[in-house]
């Protein structure tokens, strides 16, 4: 469908997009690339970044976060007329996207050769691009197709869908927690749907429940909005049995740089201090674990809280010569 038959669903910024599918290469993919570093997800959970796509099913989102990057007015277009994709071309447009956007790194004396042949072949998809996944109506068949096809899920989501989240079994479930209490939810995640501070609390009680997949409870920290009451934070943790917890700093960029001021960005000392004071609530989650360069900390129950799977040793990378090639976690 092209924007002039129906509504405009990649507005701002210009993603590469599929109809409602929209990519974008992290900054990290490219360093990754060309070997100048990695996403802090790769030391925490054990994600290539050169082979992880950034993606989202659908733009439209149903929050209007004061945090967010992005620009809110391409948010706001109605999901009536869409001529939803089924799972299985959402697959496909995503690596396509992704290749076409990798492509250039073809030939960069920068960027080893063998380097560049595994971005071409994707191994993770970042479901976290923009907008609200759950909006997708195909969202647990969507991360099936993924897993059908040897490519590891991991799902952001703000939570408002509780019935969607509980059908989706990712390889790991993001669910954002960016305001402790009602009141600065709703001045801080400033949602568009009625109901949407009782769907994240219904929410928790979903991620209680899952047994395989790996739960995470993010927060963006922004300062004078919601970096407060770190016990009320830690009792949602715990009340959704989350298997991690990370706590980010707000980043003054984009969009967010017309609602926010710079001193609202914390410090990288400031986001460790909340988890420690986070900890002391949460006595199971004693291993602390942070990447300065991303203002980000994480609490774990484990030590080791690489995905499994995707130790260099698994049978998911057999055969895969680039992952043999960067050795053992």
């Amino acid at each position: 469908m092209s924007e002039s038959d129906g509504p405009k669903q990649v507005d701002d910024p210009n993603y590469h997009s599929e109809n409602h599918t929209a990519v974008q290469t992290c900054g990290w993919t490219k360093n990754a690339l060309r070997g100048e570093g990695r996403c802090y997800k790769n030391v925490f959970y054990g994600i290539e970044s050169h082979r992880c796509i950034q993606m989202t099913p659908v733009v439209k989102c149903n929050e209007r976060c004061v945090f967010c990057w992005r620009d809110h007015a391409g948010h706001a277009y109605e999901l009536g007329d869409v001529e939803w994709d089924d799972p299985a071309a959402v697959a496909d447009a995503s690596i396509e996207l992704q290749r076409e956007l990798l492509a250039g790194f073809g030939g960069n004396d920068q960027v080893p050769e063998d380097v560049f042949e595994s971005a071409m072949e994707p191994r993770h998809v970042a479901i976290s691009l923009d907008g609200e996944p759950t909006l997708y109506p195909y969202l647990p068949e969507l991360i099936e197709e993924f897993h059908d096809r040897d490519i590891t899920t991991f799902l952001v989501s703000n939570g408002t869908k509780p019935d969607v989240l509980a059908d989706c079994d990712p390889t790991q479930l993001y669910v954002s927690v960016d305001a402790p209490d009602r009141g600065t939810f709703e001045s801080t995640v400033k949602a568009v749907e009625d109901g949407a501070w009782e769907s994240l609390i219904e929410t928790l009680d979903v991620l209680a429940e899952k047994d395989e997949t790996r739960t995470v409870i993010r927060t963006t920290l922004v300062g004078d909005h919601n970096a407060h009451h770190p016990e009320w934070y830690a009792a949602m943790c715990d009340r959704a049995d989350a298997d991690f917890v990370e706590l980010k700093a707000y980043m003054h960029v984009g969009h967010s740089r017309g609602r926010l001021d710079r001193d609202n960005m914390p410090e990288h000392e400031d986001v460790v201090a909340f988890a420690e004071e986070m900890q002391a609530f949460l006595p199971a989650h004693d291993v602390l674990k942070e990447v300065p360069a991303s203002r980000v900390a994480m609490l774990a129950r484990e030590e080791d809280t690489w995905v499994p799977k995707l130790e260099k040793d698994s049978s998911f990378w057999q055969g895969d010569a680039q992952a043999a090639s960067t050795g053992t976690h």
